[in-house]
């Protein structure tokens, strides 16, 4: 996968969306949250974790050549199909600040119900982005 992310100075950030395999249970969550936790404290990396309906929702923020590696490691695991980057690039300031990885799932919020109740009827690529990136934020609170 080739990012945007190698012409980025300092800080930046990745936002996807993948498909989570077939049959994810509870403890394959927990084993991804450890594992993300751990790396993330190493790389220097926050960001959050949603997962609704068999989609996984991450936004990655810290050091670029991190986030590449990350990056890499997502493509190569077996958890994630079909991963599409939603938006990349350059970041003033940390939105998750706090959060080595902060998870959130149906049960604390639902993605899908956001965007039911949002305003807009047509929503283009950056606007889908941006109200990924909205809500996970007000997960966060």
């Amino acid at each position: 996968m080739i990012s945007n992310l190698t012409n980025v100075e300092g800080l930046g950030f990745f936002l996807y969306r993948s498909t989570a395999r077939p049959g994810l249970d509870q403890g394959d969550m927990h084993d991804i949250l450890t594992a993300a936790r751990r790396r993330n404290q190493q790389l220097e990396l926050t960001g959050c974790l949603h997962h609704e309906d068999g989609l996984f929702f991450q936004w990655l923020e810290g050091p670029s050549p991190a986030l590449l590696q990350v990056i890499e490691l997502l493509v190569q695991d077996p958890r994630h199909l079909n991963l599409e980057v939603l938006d990349e690039g350059a970041l003033d300031h940390r939105r998750f600040q706090e959060w080595r990885m902060r998870f959130s799932d149906r049960d604390r919020a639902s993605l899908m119900d956001w965007f039911a109740v949002t305003e807009s009827s047509t929503v283009h690529r950056g606007d889908y982005a941006g109200g990924i990136t909205a809500f996970l934020m007000s997960a966060a609170a």
